[in-house]
């Protein structure tokens, strides 16, 4: 096998504004949380959400993009890898947490569920995300470009 691969797709909303900061060499960093949750049915009928948290980190253009457009509840899509980064707290103990690196962004909407009962035109509205060098630009729909393809069904693994 050659190589191997750290790809994240999440689709979710964000539990607060991002948090834009600007590196002295002028390097925007974005970074705030999204909530993915999961629905099934117990085996005694009940109805269980399972909610897990996400810390994303936007670098550049994406970040620029993030504290212009993010807003707290808006649904989001991400693409990016996982990082895990160890440090050492404030009392001396050792930490580790996980974060998403994204490097493509779009936004989905408004929070879910969002229906002020005012001008709806916002649904549906998508921020294509900023290029990387040498990258054209992406197109808002956040199907993955092998999906879009129209590639036939039997390259499928299942």
């Amino acid at each position: 096998m050659a190589g191997s691969v750290n790809k994240v797709i999440l689709i979710g909303n964000l539990g607060s504004d991002p948090e834009v900061r600007y590196l002295e060499s002028g390097s925007a960093v974005a970074k705030f949380n999204i909530a993915t949750t999961e629905s099934y049915t117990n085996k005694s009928g009940e109805r269980v959400d399972n909610t897990e948290w996400h810390r994303i980190e936007l670098w550049e253009g994406l970040a620029k993009v993030a504290e212009k457009y993010l807003k707290k509840g808006n649904q989001v899509y991400i693409e990016g890898r996982i990082r895990t980064d160890s440090w050492t707290d404030k009392e001396g103990q050792q930490r580790t947490g996980v974060t998403i690196r994204a490097n493509s962004m779009t936004l989905l909407g408004g929070p879910a569920g969002s229906n002020s009962g005012g001008d709806n035109s916002n649904q549906g509205y998508s921020q294509p995300s900023a290029p990387r060098a040498n990258q054209a630009p992406r197109s808002p729909d956040p199907i993955p470009p092998s999906m879009a393809s129209g590639s036939d069904d039997d390259d499928l693994p299942f």
